[in-house]
């Protein structure tokens, strides 16, 4: 551990330090290699005292009282010998004669739940293999962007708890390669007290929770995940933190990282309490826990959770722009495209504040890609209507591509939309037990086939019924029934045509590589659009009923042959097996605002995907 010298201070009271994480935590000092002290250093300004308290002291805080090295509020106890593994709290004095038990904010790593407190652990030393990720990876925008978001604790359990980092993963990553994702996104893993909050209320943004192992557990987690060619992004809330009494929360005493003032500290919503980023310590913290991750544990881009929340003070506009927290994000956008400008940066924005994936220098916050909330609203809403009333709901479906390029957007299905009886994504879908893995296809090839990157949660890619359950595993079982397996089958052949057209990838978020052919027929709930790219082009229908229409006009822009490249009625997909087994030939007449016209056949409740052959 380095000293802490005056610059690196004032970096971290101005708001500046991106590796606090350096100078504050437990460390273990060495000399030749050999550990010879264990070494604890503590922000806490507002202390009147602060005392460790820990195993090999039998927790009596009198034995190790720190020293206070600055007069900012920094206290620091160096201890001879060894103590990797030991439990540890700070036991911080108030003013006003309360006691304290806090983990340690910089905390490497924690003792299982229900256990609280902060365990010694030499962070350094990882030997990784997944140079070959770094040198190859490409930035996204123009290549196939398909993430698989995951929920660790049940995606796959053992009996009696949790499969651990390094045991999941080998079942993880071969799944992800077969299903076709590109990137697996992961719900909160930093630790955090309660399973029930899936992550979402975290005490130790520098710790990989114990839940799934030892922090170098997660290390080569990632690191087989990178020499398999996937991508890792960490979900991570920013705005708000834990209330529990050994986190951050009133620290030493005081709302020392939140607010100040109850009104904006209290989240109510969530029980929890909002950071203030005009504190200059509030974004040190934050942003060196951002750093420490893509350092440490080589993670590829983060999701930010309830950017609306920073965006607008409670996540209300009428109570104004925060314009603090918006500046933070531009500092931490600055700072890791610095690093690395084929990070992923992701804001979960239910907002239609402007300009929030351009870049910092050109006005915007610094996202490079944010969800689409209002697609995935809309397309929901239509696809649960009986395909007798979606003609009157027609707009739902066009609406998106009015805004579809003023972002850079991502397209998710997540867990937001198959929990607190939402129902899963086939569960939504009206009709009886064919009708619903038909609409499930047609969802998915409408989701796969619009401009924007795709996200979709764990289960669905195999049409689960039940909703997610965070206390038990997927639904694997449902593998033992033909539907479900015709349904991945759909899944993974969707996906591949995804991953290998780039017409379905490299004009996502440009007007250009998009086109509709058919946009207002209402009456019959048919659909079709153009895709594009510098190579091919791709003809996309949907028949959004169960009518069979053997010949359907549709204008296409390009003379010559249209092949189908994937029917979702076929019958290896559980379909009726109306498609066209012949290549279509176009007819010159202008049809829409094209000057061709083929005519093919729509099985009910298809989306059919033509690809030009000249």
């Amino acid at each position: 551990m380095r000293p802490i010298s005056d610059h690196d201070v004032n970096e971290f009271l101005l708001g500046r330090s991106s590796n606090s994480y350096e100078f504050f935590g437990a460390h273990l000092l060495r000399e030749h290699g050999e550990v010879y002290a264990t070494e604890f250093t503590v922000y806490a300004p507002n202390a009147k005292e602060v005392r460790l308290i820990a195993e090999f002291n039998q927790f009596e805080g009198w034995k190790h009282v720190l020293t206070k090295i600055h007069h900012a509020g920094i206290y620091r106890i160096e201890i001879p010998g060894n103590y990797e593994w030991s439990t540890y709290k700070y036991e911080i004095h108030t003013h006003s004669g309360r006691i304290l038990y806090k983990a340690d904010p910089y905390g490497y790593y924690a003792e299982l739940r229900p256990g609280t407190a902060s365990k010694v652990y030499d962070i350094v030393g990882y030997p990784w293999k997944d140079q070959d990720w770094f040198y190859t990876k490409k930035k996204s925008y123009e290549q196939p962007l398909l993430i698989y978001e995951v929920h660790l604790g049940s995606w796959r359990r053992k009996f009696g708890g949790f499969k651990p980092y390094n045991e999941v993963v080998d079942e993880l990553v071969i799944y992800i390669k077969e299903q076709g994702f590109t990137h697996v996104e992961l719900m909160p893993v930093y630790e955090h007290p309660l399973d029930d909050s899936w992550g979402y209320q975290g005490t130790g943004f520098f710790a990989a929770t114990s839940r799934y192992g030892v922090p170098k557990d997660f290390m080569y987690f990632i690191e087989r995940m990178h020499q398999e060619g996937i991508g890792v992004i960490q979900d991570w809330v920013l705005g708000h933190i834990c209330k529990d009494a050994h986190g951050l929360s009133f620290f030493d005493g005081t709302p020392l990282y939140e607010f100040n003032d109850r009104d904006r500290r209290e989240n109510v919503t969530w029980g929890t309490d909002n950071l203030d980023f005009s504190k200059g310590i509030t974004r040190s913290f934050m942003l060196s826990a951002l750093n420490f991750w893509v350092e440490y544990f080589h993670v590829d881009g983060f999701r930010i959770d309830a950017v609306s929340n920073l965006i607008y003070y409670l996540g209300n506009r009428e109570k104004g722009t925060n314009t603090d927290a918006i500046n933070f994000l531009r500092q931490i956008s600055y700072h890791l495209f610095g690093k690395d400008d084929r990070i992923l940066f992701m804001a979960e924005d239910s907002t239609d504040f402007p300009h929030v994936t351009h870049p910092v220098d050109m006005g915007g916050i610094g996202f490079n890609y944010k969800w689409n909330m209002g697609f995935m609203n809309d397309v929901l809403r239509y696809f649960k209507e009986d395909p007798i009333h979606r003609k009157y709901h027609h707009g739902k479906i066009t609406f998106g591509l009015v805004y579809a390029f003023n972002e850079q957007f991502v397209l998710p299905f997540s867990h937001d939309e198959v929990v607190h009886m939402k129902g899963s994504l086939i569960n939504k879908m009206p009709g009886d037990y064919f009708q619903k893995f038909a609409n499930w296809r047609l969802l998915l090839t409408l989701w796969m086939t619009h401009p924007g990157k795709k996200l979709l949660f764990m289960g669905q890619e195999f049409a689960s019924f039940s909703e997610w359950a965070f206390q038990k595993e997927l639904d694997w079982n449902l593998f033992d029934f033909p539907a479900h397996q015709m349904a991945n089958r759909f899944f993974r052949d969707l996906a591949q045509v995804y991953r290998h057209h780039d017409a379905l990838y490299q004009y996502d978020h440009h007007p250009k590589g998009f086109e509709w052919s058919v946009v207002n027929d209402e009456a019959q709930s048919v659909f079709s659009f153009i895709r594009r790219s510098d190579t091919e082009t791709l003809v996309i229908i949907l028949n959004m009923t169960p009518n069979v229409h053997e010949f359907y006009e549709i204008g296409v822009p390009k003379f010559g042959r249209y092949e189908e490249i994937l029917n979702s009625d076929k019958d290896i997909y559980f379909g009726s097996n109306q498609y066209n087994g012949v290549q279509l030939h176009t007819v010159k007449r202008q049809t829409n605002q094209f000057q061709y016209y083929i005519k093919p056949k729509l099985g009910p409740l298809s989306g059919i995907i033509l690809r030009h052959k000249k």
